[in-house]
């Protein structure tokens, strides 16, 4: 087996876990992502007035939403933006109990960099040169068979700890921190250079973008090229870097993020229609 190096994934990735993904990215994810926040001691979150027991869910952390809806909206307090981390931290703890997620919380400006992270998935580009949401250990390898040069599918399983994050997001609970932190998300969105412009609207491209990659099941035929190896199917070959980023986690991780991306969307609202449907090769 050899180190895979398609286009920008180099065979190096450092082995620490860092930062903060989009879903959906990331998920983010997860990555989806779209939208991990989370903090190293779970403290309890705020609950908001509530209805009857019999119409209500328990959500992640132990907080209860109406069946109906998303409920009351969070009592996040008035914060700076430059401000907002602890405030951020406090308000995750409903996301999810997983303990990976915790480690995802590394660095600061946490509002800023997932609006950042969503702009570059919206655009097609690959969030990690600002975001370093993940770096999963090992390498990526390929193989050398009778049918050609593969991607080794059991490179794949590098992303299974990022897949468990995504997974273990509350969708209900990431929609109601969302909106809470909106304000902080236009603001650092039109620091971005979009002022005026809906950040939600973004949100909604990158999540289709992400919808758009593929979940291939069996074989990727590479070929080489000059200092890197490209997949001769030509219509993954195509795909956007934001796009091979995700294809990059396998077909189990592609479909762990989509389902999330699903589920925020319907958390948030957006129908159905507006969003493309998962592929598969």
């Amino acid at each position: 087996m050899e180190d895979l190096h398609l286009d920008d994934e180099k065979g190096n990735e450092p082995k620490k876990v860092r930062g903060l993904a989009i879903a959906i990215l990331v998920v983010l994810a997860a990555v989806v992502a779209v939208y991990y926040f989370a903090t190293r001691k779970k403290p309890e979150a705020p609950v908001a007035p509530q209805t009857p027991p019999a119409e209500s869910e328990t959500l992640a952390g132990g907080e209860k939403a109406s069946a109906g809806g998303l409920g009351e909206p969070l009592a996040f307090p008035a914060v700076a933006l430059g401000e907002s981390d602890p405030s951020v931290r406090d308000f995750a703890a409903a996301l999810s109990t997983s303990p990976e997620f915790a480690k995802w919380l590394l660095t600061k400006d946490l509002v800023r960099k997932f609006v950042v992270a969503v702009d570059n998935v919206a655009n097609g580009l690959s969030p990690k040169p600002h975001i370093d949401f993940f770096s999963p250990s090992g390498q990526f390898r390929i193989v050398r068979t009778k049918e050609g040069t593969l991607i080794d599918e059991a490179a794949y399983s590098r992303y299974d700890p990022v897949v468990g994050v995504v997974l273990s997001v509350d969708a209900v609970a990431a929609v109601r921190l969302y909106r809470a932190v909106k304000p902080l998300l236009r603001e650092a969105y039109s620091d971005l250079g979009y002022p005026g412009v809906d950040f939600e609207d973004t949100l909604v491209r990158a999540m289709a973008e992400l919808l758009e990659t593929p979940a291939v099941e069996g074989l990727v035929v590479l070929e080489k090229k000059i200092l890197s190896y490209a997949m001769t199917d030509e219509t993954l070959e195509a795909l956007s870097p934001a796009q091979k980023q995700l294809f990059r986690m396998g077909p189990k991780g592609v479909r762990a993020v989509h389902g999330k991306i699903r589920e925020l969307a319907a958390a948030l609202g957006i129908p159905e229609s507006r969003l493309p449907a998962t592929k598969s090769k």
